[in-house]
């Protein structure tokens, strides 16, 4: 085989690895904001109290986020490939679970299981593509096209969770995880490297107990303030108990031999502002999808299906801003293209908030703008910022990268969303996430 006939057949293996670890990363997030759609009717079904509501929509998100730096620890321990094909067989099984489940508790049940799956498949997944990808140069073009992978996946979970439930039945939306499971359980093998475990690594248990109890009591904490006041037991027991537990793990960390997350990890002023742009950006889509559903279902009496098909828009405009971001990466830089679409995406929420939520406007004038502005800067914030994030970072400590990465991805629909929803006015609360990513801009504009 010549030279040439031997770099087009690697090109389309790394290729096949991409879509094939791209695929399951999406389906992550899809599984994540399918259940928002979908959300007034399946309470309707089972008969939930708005206390089961709330745990219900975050029960995925809280293992998910607390997990994932234990997962990152875990795939460079052990080797991605081992971690990732663990957490697909996971994700698998309590992804049968969810749409067979009689009742709420079998429910929460699952869902608290594929987060579980979902924080070992994620960083196990990037530690694998930096095996695809060994050169610095090659990872960080995959890296600008994986950093909007996420965003596309919740607009996916939106649009074809009402579509489907809709035509069928809630159910149905949650058969997409177990189909993208079994098949990257299948092609694994064939497709995807093995790569290395680095034995001299600790695993840093008690680390991982407190981080992970830590995010989940804070994650808890902010949630329950949409249905208790914020000085009841129920929120202030958990935050403060959170807060401790943190507080408890940075300081176990810098006694660690083999820290979790060591500490300078996030010292540099770059990383910790695309992570922060990580968040936000995830933060403002989360919050668009969720506002937007519940007013135009309660508010405008639109069905499901009228509600998927009101982010069709929204799902144009992010392929064509993520297909376009990673030659632009390339020609003016990953912060350059992180700084606008941070711009671009604040624009678009305070359009939302000034014109989307109002019954009187029409759908072109009043939401269409915004549904365009918001995921194209969106898109191009996300891939600006999974190469800034992930720059530099030593091939054994890539699975700790992906676990931040997309703990900061998880942060943002999370704790930010809780926070932000305190504010008792969808408005006010797109406006302030449109102010906080006008400030992030600002903020990395001015770094150097």
């Amino acid at each position: 085989m010549t030279v040439t006939g031997t770099a087009r057949v690697t090109a389309t293996r790394h290729g096949r690895a991409f879509a094939l670890l791209g695929c399951v990363q999406a389906t992550l997030i899809y599984t994540l904001t399918a259940i928002a759609v979908p959300l007034p009717r399946l309470a309707r079904e089972l008969g939930l109290h708005r206390s089961d509501v709330i745990l219900l929509s975050t029960a995925y998100g809280l293992t998910f986020a607390g997990l994932l730096l234990f997962g990152g620890r875990l795939a460079d321990r052990y080797g991605g490939r081992r971690i990732l094909v663990a957490g697909l067989a996971l994700f698998a099984l309590a992804s049968v679970a969810v749409p067979l489940a009689p009742g709420i508790e079998a429910l929460l049940a699952a869902r608290f299981a594929q987060g579980t799956g979902a924080a070992l498949v994620a960083p196990a997944a990037m530690a694998v593509l930096r095996a695809v990808h060994p050169s610095p140069a090659a990872y960080g073009r995959a890296m600008a096209t994986w950093g909007g992978l996420s965003v596309l996946g919740a607009t996916a979970g939106n649009l074809l969770s009402g579509v489907i439930s809709e035509l069928l039945s809630w159910r149905w939306a949650f058969g997409v995880p177990v189909v993208v499971a079994i098949v990257a359980l299948v092609l694994t093998p064939r497709l995807l490297p093995d790569t290395a475990p680095d034995r001299g690594r600790g695993l840093d248990l008690p680390g991982a107990l407190l981080a992970t109890a830590g995010i989940v009591l804070v994650s808890y904490g902010l949630v329950a303030t949409d249905a208790r006041p914020a000085s009841s037991a129920g929120v202030l027991v958990p935050l403060l108990g959170g807060a401790g537990l943190l507080a408890a793990f940075r300081y176990a960390e810098r006694h660690s031999r083999d820290p979790l997350l060591p500490p300078g990890f996030l010292s540099g002023r770059r990383r910790s502002l695309a992570l922060a742009a990580v968040a936000l950006s995830a933060c403002g889509t989360a919050m668009t999808f969720v506002v937007l559903s519940l007013h135009l279902q309660q508010e405008r009496d639109w069905s499901p299906l009228q509600t998927s098909a009101a982010f069709v828009p929204f799902a144009v405009a992010l392929l064509a801003s993520g297909r376009a971001a990673g030659p632009l990466i390339g020609r003016y830089g990953a912060r350059t293209v992180m700084t606008a679409g941070l711009g671009t995406g604040a624009v678009g929420l305070v359009l939302l908030a000034v014109t989307g939520l109002s019954a009187h406007t029409s759908y072109a004038y009043g939401l269409l703008p915004g549904l365009v502005l918001l995921p194209a800067g969106t898109a191009a914030s996300f891939a600006g910022a999974a190469v800034l994030a992930t720059e530099g970072v030593p091939r054994q400590e890539t699975g700790l990268a992906g676990g931040v990465l997309n703990t900061a991805m998880e942060f943002g629909p999370t704790v930010l969303f809780a926070v932000l929803l305190t504010l008792d006015s969808d408005p006010w609360s797109l406006a302030a996430t449109g102010a906080a990513l006008a400030v992030a801009a600002l903020l990395n504009h001015r770094t150097t």
